[in-house]
C-alpha cells in the first residue's frame, strides 16, 4: 500500500472533507501491526503448522490455510492451525467494526440517509438495499450489517461515526486494545484492499469481545428480518450465515449462536462461528479453505464437533488474550517477529502467508489513516471491482 506525503501531488488532489477527517484522527494513529510470528496468546501458537495434544483425532480432509477452536468463557485454545499467519479476512472484519461501533448510538435512534452516505460504497459491494431519503433506525442498520452483511449499512454507520477515515483508525485502536495485533485495518467493511488482513486468532478475539454484549449476540443469531423499503413498505432480508439458516442445502448446526462470514474473489470464503452445548460455549474460525461449496461450513462445523467431543479433556495449546482495557496484561511480541515490523519485515510476513495481497500495509499506523482519507476518492474511480462475500457468487 502506498504511503502519500501531504504534500505529494495525490494528497493535494485529495477532498477538503478527506484532509479534515485525516487531521481528526491524527491523535489516534498507530504503529504498524506486528508480526505473525508474536507470543500473542502463547508461544505454541506462534508456530507454524498444527497444534493440539491429539492430532489424530482432528477432522480429516481440513483444507483451510488457516483455523482455531477455543473455549468461549475461559479463552483456551484447544486447537490451531497457523494461528497468526495473516490472510485478508473479507467481512469477518465486521465483527471488529461492530466492536468499535456499536455502542455508540442508541438502536431506536433514527437517521436519514443521504446520497454522501453511500458515494464511497465500493462497487461490487454485498448490500442489504439502503436508498437515500429513507430513515431507518440504528437497529435496522446493524440488522443489515449482521445478516447481509451490506456494506451500504457499514457506509451510513460509519458517516454517522465521523467519515471513513475516523472510523478505521479507531477500528485499529480497537484491535490494539483487543491485541489483535495481527490485524491491519483498510476498510471498514472489509472489501478487498491490499493490506487489509488480520489472522484466525484476531477473528476470534473480535467475535469473543462481541459476543459479551447483549445487541452484538442479538444481531449475529437473527435469521430474518423485515427492512424498510420506503414509505410503509418491507422486505424480508435472511442471514448469510449457511449454518444459522440452513441455506444451501446445508443443515442448521445445533446450538449455533452466529457470529459472522465473509467472502470476496481474492479473499477467499472466511467465517468465525460460536455454538452452545451442554453449557459449553466454543468458537472456531476458519480462513482460506478451498473454494467452491459450502466448505467454509463444513470445516467450521466438523471443527466445533471435535471441540465439543473434546473441551472436557483437551489440554490447552495457547489463551485468548483480554482486552488491555478490561485488565488485560500487555503481550509482548517476541523478539522473532520483532517489535514492531517495518516495511520490508510485513512484505516478508505477507509473502510468507501467501495471502493475495502481496504487501502487508508497510507503512503503518500513519498511512493506515491516509488510506482511510482517500478512500472515498480511490472508490470512485474504482473500475471492474470484485465482487463481496454476500454479493459474489457463492450467495
Amino acid at each position: 500500500m502506498r504511503a502519500f506525503s501531504p504534500l505529494s501531488p495525490c494528497a493535494a488532489r485529495m477532498s477538503r472533507r478527506a484532509v479534515l477527517g485525516l487531521a481528526a484522527v491524527a491523535p489516534l494513529t498507530l504503529a504498524a501491526p506486528a508480526s505473525a510470528a508474536t507470543t500473542i496468546g502463547g508461544e505454541r501458537l506462534a508456530r507454524s503448522g498444527v497444534q493440539v495434544q491429539r492430532a489424530a483425532d482432528l477432522p480429516k480432509k481440513l483444507s483451510a490455510r488457516s483455523w482455531l477452536v477455543a473455549d468461549h468463557d475461559s479463552g483456551e485454545v484447544l486447537a490451531a492451525y497457523n494461528a497468526h499467519q495473516r490472510l485478508a479476512p473479507a467481512s469477518t472484519l465486521k465483527m471488529l467494526f461492530a466492536d468499535t461501533v456499536l455502542k455508540k448510538f442508541e438502536p431506536t435512534r433514527t437517521y436519514r440517509v443521504t446520497d454522501a452516505d453511500l458515494a464511497d460504497v465500493p462497487a461490487g459491494s454485498s448490500l442489504v438495499g439502503i436508498k437515500p431519503g429513507i430513515t431507518y433506525t440504528v437497529e435496522q442498520l446493524w440488522l443489515g450489517v449482521f445478516l447481509r452483511s451490506g456494506n451500504d449499512a457499514v457506509h451510513v454507520l460509519s458517516h454517522m461515526n465521523g467519515g471513513i477515515a475516523r472510523t478505521v483508525a479507531e477500528m485499529q485502536a480497537r484491535a490494539e486494545d483487543l491485541q489483535a495485533l495481527d490485524t491491519h485495518v483498510v476498510s471498514p467493511d472489509g472489501f478487498d484492499h491490499p493490506g487489509q488482513l488480520s489472522s484466525a486468532y484476531d477473528l476470534t478475539l473480535f467475535a469473543r469481545h462481541g459476543l459479551k454484549n447483549n445487541d452484538f449476540r442479538g444481531y449475529c443469531s437473527t435469521r430474518t428480518a423485515d427492512f424498510p423499503a420506503g414509505g410503509k413498505k418491507t422486505f424480508q432480508i435472511q442471514n448469510t450465515d449457511r449454518l444459522l439458516t440452513g441455506a444451501w442445502g446445508l443443515g442448521t448446526y445445533r446450538g449455533l449462536i452466529g457470529v459472522k462470514n465473509g467472502y470476496t474473489s481474492n479473499a477467499g470464503n472466511t467465517f468465525t462461528g460460536a455454538a452452545t452445548r451442554g453449557g459449553r460455549t466454543l468458537l472456531v474460525t476458519v480462513m482460506h479453505p478451498r473454494p467452491g461449496g459450502n466448505g467454509v461450513y463444513q470445516e467450521t462445523a466438523a471443527l466445533l464437533d471435535w471441540g465439543f467431543a473434546h473441551a472436557g479433556t483437551a489440554e490447552a495449546v495457547g489463551t485468548l488474550v483480554d482486552p488491555l482495557s478490561e485488565g488485560g496484561v500487555k503481550v509482548t511480541p517476541s523478539s522473532t517477529g520483532g517489535a514492531r515490523k517495518g516495511a520490508a519485515g510485513l512484505e516478508a510476513s505477507a509473502a510468507k502467508s501467501g495471502s493475495s495481497w502481496g504487501l502487508a500495509g508497510a507503512a503503518g499506523g500513519a498511512a493506515a489513516l491516509l488510506a482511510g482519507g482517500a478512500y472515498a476518492l480511490r472508490v470512485r474511480r474504482r473500475k471492474g471491482a470484485t465482487a463481496t462475500d454476500e454479493g459474489g457468487q457463492e450467495h
